[in-house]
């Protein structure tokens, strides 16, 4: 696929991905975590107007002065912007208006790539693509909570589809040496994932396959979201704070537990993984077993034996750089290096990840608290 084939590919599955929206669902933000759909369709066309074509396309002519402010996320070498907490305030520009803007700068970039452009713009482009992606994905995280949060709990279009795990599970063992951890390829990757070094690891075993809902029902029923002693005491303060008892988006109703799909609210299916988990759950499940966590170290060495990608994997591993991690100059490097603080690594990938993001090498992390991304746990011992 060429560069164009690739914009044109990227550009239209996020309109795609809002297909089943109403205008009113756009502009919503229940809580801080969750950006609202129109900021997503703006912020990922004001990133190629502000990096690709006010940068390198001569004459170039802003689509609105007032859209860097709003639709900049966190990069302070670009400017002010809109709080993150405040973006579910703007219902201006209407959800018209953004996708006029998209049309625009769609139309800028593609004139843009037939002019054969420098090498250093075309990397800023992949870049952007490769951000885009990212975004597509947590435009299916946000839209589900955004409608999973509705009183009549609407179903919706989406091709995330979550399969049943089989009959039986068993422990993978690797034995105890120096593994080589981190990119080493030639294709597109993030700067967190540079860095290809050794680590030595001590044996290890990593199960198979994710933890099914059934599993976790039996989990919740014997008592463990009221057992302090299974638990960070973090993760306590944050069920009891919020009053957590089961995976977000469950709910019980007559004795059964249901949660919310694109279906609308359907009875849990033991034999699907668990999801929607925060890894003060995933450890906690992990204490209950008398198992824990793989490192991310373990979970990139075992994964060449594992079929992962339903859901994003726990680990135990706080986000960190590797050997000789070194940010790119200006905003860009803002983009993973800032965030290496108080933040868990996800590995694997989810089915709403975009297929060129499933590499085994690629670092996902998040805040231990959250729950509204697709992830599940994968136990190690």
């Amino acid at each position: 696929m060429n560069i164009k084939e690739h914009y044109n590919k990227t550009r239209k599955n996020s309109v795609t991905i809002c297909k089943s929206l109403q205008v009113e669902d756009y502009s919503v933000q229940p809580v801080e975590f969750v950006s609202p759909p129109k900021w997503h369709l703006a912020h990922t066309t004001w990133f190629f107007e502000q990096f690709v074509l006010l940068k390198y396309k001569k004459n170039y002519k802003i689509f609105d002065q007032d859209f860097p402010f709003l639709f900049n996320s966190y990069y302070n070498n670009a400017g002010d912007r809109v709080l993150r907490p405040n973006r579910g305030l703007m219902t201006r520009p209407t959800v018209d208006e953004v996708y006029k803007f998209r049309k625009y700068v769609d139309h800028q970039m593609l004139e843009f790539l037939e002019s054969n452009p420098a090498e250093v713009a075309m990397n800023t482009i992949r870049i952007g693509l490769q951000h885009e992606e990212q975004h597509q994905e947590l435009l299916h995280y946000d839209i589900k909570y955004i409608l999973g949060h509705q009183p009549t709990f609407p179903s919706y279009d989406t091709n995330v589809r979550i399969k049943d795990i089989g009959p039986s599970s068993k422990f993978i063992k690797f034995d105890e040496g120096l593994y080589e951890i981190g990119y080493s390829g030639t294709d597109f990757c993030f700067d967190c994932e540079k860095g290809h070094h050794q680590v030595f690891l001590h044996s290890f075993e990593v199960c198979n396959q994710l933890v099914t809902s059934a599993e976790y029902i039996e989990f919740m029923n014997s008592g463990a979201y009221n057992d302090f002693n299974l638990w960070h005491a973090e993760g306590w303060d944050f069920i009891q704070k919020n009053n957590i008892k089961s995976p977000m988006y469950w709910h019980q109703l007559k004795d059964k537990w249901h949660h919310f799909t694109n279906q609308g609210l359907v009875e849990v299916n033991p034999n699907q993984p668990v999801m929607h988990i925060s890894f003060y759950e995933a450890w906690a499940f992990a204490e209950w077993k008398d198992m824990r966590l793989p490192t991310e170290f373990e979970w990139e060495v075992a994964s060449k034996k594992l079929n992962y990608g339903q859901l994003w994997e726990w680990t135990n591993s706080a986000f960190l750089p590797y050997p000789n991690f070194k940010k790119p100059e200006g905003a860009l490097g803002e983009y993973n290096g800032k965030f290496m603080v108080n933040q868990m690594v996800l590995r694997g990938a989810s089915k709403a990840t975009p297929e060129n993001h499933s590499r085994n090498t690629y670092r996902n992390f998040f805040h231990p608290n959250l729950r509204w991304m697709y992830s599940g746990i994968r136990l190690a011992k």
